[in-house]
């Protein structure tokens, strides 16, 4: 199989998931670290399981990586041309 078919920038994501890795990429570049989940929380007005299924469902994806138990570790691995603008 060639590994172009497997190319993660392919995988589309959902308008509310490109919300999460735009607030994601931008926060990053303002404050020079990734948020935590709580600054998510803040941001999107919901509950905290609800950013950690987001979170787990990005990185599932392919759309994140994060090391685990590692706070402030989410690195959005698509180009900032593969982002929506944040609304």
């Amino acid at each position: 199989m060639n590994k172009k078919t497997h190319n993660k920038s392919k995988q589309k994501y959902t308008p509310k998931q490109g919300q999460y890795l735009a607030f994601i990429y931008y926060y990053t570049k303002i404050h020079g670290s990734p948020p935590a989940e709580a600054d998510m929380q803040k941001f999107f007005k919901v509950t905290p399981p609800s950013v950690h299924q987001m979170v787990l469902s990005l990185e599932r994806r392919g759309f994140i990586e994060k090391i685990p138990s590692k706070p402030r570790s989410i690195r959005v691995l698509l180009s900032p041309s593969e982002l929506p603008g944040l609304e």
